[in-house]
């Protein structure tokens, strides 16, 4: 829940307060004010930030860095832990290096991301490219339902501008609801504006099921790399020196449907600038072993991570289930 919800909703409780004589619908409509007034409050902040042009958008991430970095200190412990874990040959010193540059470049992610409310179609397609989307294109032509996978790396968000290449076919991006109700809609209507349809995780073998029977086709957008609950960690691979726990319910999806399976490779050119590479994955699926796929997914992700570590997003918990391989720990306020 963001800060602002959580003010906003710790003022509605106080006034439907029984101290305050108030009765259930009114407590229901101050609630609903509250997440209204969380709502407008944030719009209006990435509106504003949107208006900005990319000059002064990194000028701004440049002066936000320092107290995001030194005294708001978001997740610092978790950053840090995850990339002892993942680097144990990295020194103390390459190890707190690479965390700033992880900072550095979230910053520029979150603001990039809010460009999305009203970058133009045409600037979007220079700063978001892909390299070779006629692999795409032969697929879908031979009638095939993509399943593209990608990680939580580089700008993923952008990746929605995927739908200005392939205006033929809609695009439909699988995500997890966010804790605030408030920044939910706003990620959910930044994502949709270049075309794409977003599906919740919890209702995707639904929506595949009635796609495939009606013979409908998609480019599914699947970022696989979510960390499963304990009690669902069926299969582990090895990642970034971790045996760790993944979702193996999107491999078994695009099996059971004959998806073609591609990997989305992201790389930064340069501040503000990617590039983005489709991948097979597999070939025929059918012949592949079970979790296979999966096993592959995570390799290039792996690899990808490992040319540009610094665009991955080390905040999240994704080992949180994992076993580590070999570890030298840094104690979390060394810097």
């Amino acid at each position: 829940m963001s800060l602002a919800d959580g003010q906003a909703m710790s003022l509605a409780d106080r006034l439907a307060s029984p101290s305050f004589g108030c009765t259930r619908p009114i407590k229901q409509a101050l609630h609903s004010f509250a997440r209204n007034l969380a709502y407008c409050a944030l719009f209006a902040v990435v509106g504003l930030i949107s208006c900005l042009p990319f000059r002064a958008i990194y000028v701004l991430s440049d002066i936000m860095f320092v107290p995001f970095y030194h005294v708001v200190r978001y997740r610092r412990k978790i950053v840090r832990k995850n990339l002892c874990g993942s680097f144990p040959d990295k020194s103390a010193d390459e190890i707190i290096r690479l965390e700033k540059k992880f900072y550095r470049f979230f910053v520029d992610m979150f603001l990039e991301s809010c460009k999305l409310l009203t970058i133009s179609f045409e600037e979007m397609r220079k700063r978001m490219k892909f390299v070779n989307p006629e692999l795409v294109h032969e697929l879908l032509g031979e009638g095939k339902t993509v399943a593209a996978y990608l990680g939580h790396f580089g700008n993923w968000e952008w990746v929605s501008s995927a739908g200005l290449w392939f205006k033929e076919t809609t695009i439909v991006q699988v995500y997890r609801k966010m804790n605030s109700r408030a920044a939910g809609k706003i990620m959910y209507l930044l994502r949709c504006r270049m075309g794409h349809i977003c599906v919740d995780m919890h209702s995707t073998a639904r929506f595949m099921a009635t796609a495939a029977r009606d013979n409908k086709q998609f480019i599914y957008g699947l970022l696989a790399d979510q960390t499963p609950k304990w009690k669902d960690s069926k299969y582990f691979v090895p990642f970034l020196n971790h045996s760790t726990p993944v979702i193996i319910g999107t491999e078994k999806a695009t099996k059971r449907y004959c998806h073609a399976a591609i990997f989305i490779d992201i790389k930064r050119v340069r501040r503000g600038f990617y590039e983005a590479e489709f991948i097979p994955l597999g070939g025929d699926l059918r012949a592949l072993a079970d979790y296979e796929l999966t096993r592959l997914y995570f390799q290039h992700l792996e690899n990808e991570i490992l040319r540009q570590p610094e665009l991955y997003l080390w905040s999240h918990r994704r080992f949180r289930n994992a076993r580590v391989l070999k570890q030298k720990d840094i104690h979390p306020d060394e810097y």
